[in-house]
């Protein structure tokens, strides 16, 4: 989703202030576990506590806003960035500074079933995702496919 520094700089308040900040999923690059139309709920979390799989929210360097796997830190000329990846891409994503991260990811509402991202098998399938880079070349594949015959 594309947004301004302005928007940015009203949600980043809005999730500080609420303590929380729901928006819809847009796009395909977290399939399965998140879709599009998901409701992603999401609550400030300090760079600190982040832990490798996690499902982050941040404003990328594109002027978009992205959830996506945490992967890493990078300490480049004393400075902290932080590395990200969407489950069905097959690069990372670029490096983002400590002040565009926005928060962390609490629940997915598909329709009428709502999903723990620390629930167990969640967390196996961000392991899963992270560990074996070929299961996001299969995801891509079987979308790219689904998408062609739908037009």
């Amino acid at each position: 989703m594309l947004i301004d520094n302005h928007t940015f700089a009203l949600l980043k308040r809005t999730i500080n202030k609420d303590g929380w900040l729901e928006l819809p999923a847009y796009g395909n690059s977290m399939f399965p576990f998140i879709q599009q139309g998901n409701l992603c709920r999401f609550i400030p979390c300090p760079s600190s506590q982040l832990k490798k799989g996690d499902v982050i929210l941040f404003y990328s360097q594109t002027s978009q806003l992205i959830a996506h796997r945490f992967v890493s830190v990078k300490n480049i000329d004393n400075q902290r960035f932080f590395l990200f990846k969407g489950d069905t891409n097959l690069g990372y994503d670029q490096l983002i500074r400590e002040e565009y991260i926005l928060g962390k990811l609490t629940s997915v509402q598909k329709k009428q079933l709502t999903i723990n991202p620390h629930h167990f098998l969640a967390r196996c399938w961000g392991k899963m995702i992270l560990t074996f880079p070929i299961l996001s070349g299969m995801l891509r594949k079987f979308l790219n496919r689904k998408f062609k015959l739908q037009f």
